[in-house]
């Protein structure tokens, strides 16, 4: 009972909201022009066109993608398995309804893109990007692949993204091969490269945010400055060169990529000399008002 209670409610609120985006990307731009979307989703499209009528895609998405989310249930989590499956279900009711009890009209390819291969890949990319980027920040995925990923790419000696482009490759190639021709399979890969720039603009946002690490002089007045300038804590750990042996202090924020250019001008114009590192944050918790120092 403990477990249920964790589960919120808005989480499965925006991931019925993910699961008919994905289905209106799937069903509505690229299915109507045999478009592949990537993954498991591909799969089960391949597997609706070259099997008889009454094996329907919704059929085949449920059916694929279940297995992988009960199996990987222990590593991956209760909560997680409970959030992917609803929002498959969602995605598979949702594509039914659109291809098999609505009366849209397919004869012309899609409803919005007609038989344009090239605008059906962009943008049916896009939304399905859309659907999957949600799922993925509400707590689950959409797709079975990454749920193999996550679990056999570190046996396979590979990295996630590796796997998961590996296992695209090897369908389109299949496909390719299925209908003797390259063109479906490479606007195919449009599609693919697409859903991926979306999940991750939907994921991380579009003010990605930026680790800042400063080195600096053991007597700084920096994390005052920087504090003052942009109204947030920092993070002041004392340091010392392996090198020189000198003291030194290491000053850590996190700023949105405006305000890179800022804090370069007061390192510099504080301490020329300082060694300055800034990566990338995909996601912050907690913390916003509070200055911590570590010494």
């Amino acid at each position: 009972m403990n477990f249920i209670k964790e589960l919120k409610m808005k989480n499965f609120i925006m991931l019925t909201v993910a699961g008919i985006v994905n289905a209106v990307g799937v069903t509505l731009f690229l299915a109507p022009v045999k478009l592949f979307d990537s993954g498991i989703s591909g799969t089960a499209f391949l597997l609706d066109m070259i099997t008889p009528p009454y094996l329907v895609l919704s059929l085949f998405l449920i059916v694929l993608n279940f297995p992988f989310y009960i199996f990987g249930g222990k590593k991956l989590g209760k909560d997680f398995v409970i959030y992917s499956l609803y929002a498959i279900t969602i995605y598979s009711i949702t594509a039914f309804v659109f291809r098999n009890v609505l009366p849209i009209d397919f004869s012309g390819g899609s409803p919005f893109t007609g038989g344009d291969k090239l605008l059906s890949a962009v943008f049916g990319g896009a939304i399905s990007g859309v659907g999957s980027g949600l799922v993925i920040r509400f707590g689950g995925a959409i797709d079975g692949i990454e749920v193999m990923a996550v679990l056999f790419a570190k046996k396979l000696g590979c990295t996630v993204g590796s796997f998961v482009m590996t296992y695209n490759v090897i369908l389109y190639l299949i496909s390719a091969l299925v209908f003797g021709s390259w063109e479906l399979p490479l606007y195919s890969i449009i599609t693919y490269m697409v859903g991926i720039k979306t999940v991750d603009f939907v994921v991380e946002g579009l003010d990605k945010a930026k680790a800042v690490q400063i080195i600096t002089n053991k007597d700084t007045n920096l994390p005052d400055i920087l504090n003052e300038e942009f109204k947030r804590g920092v993070t002041v750990i004392s340091a010392t060169g392996v090198h020189s042996m000198e003291e030194k202090t290491m000053i850590q924020c996190v700023a949105n990529r405006f305000e890179i250019g800022r804090i370069k001008k007061i390192v510099v114009q504080n301490d020329p000399k300082a060694f300055v590192t800034i990566t990338d944050v995909s996601e912050t918790i907690g913390g916003k008002k509070i200055e911590f120092n570590i010494k």
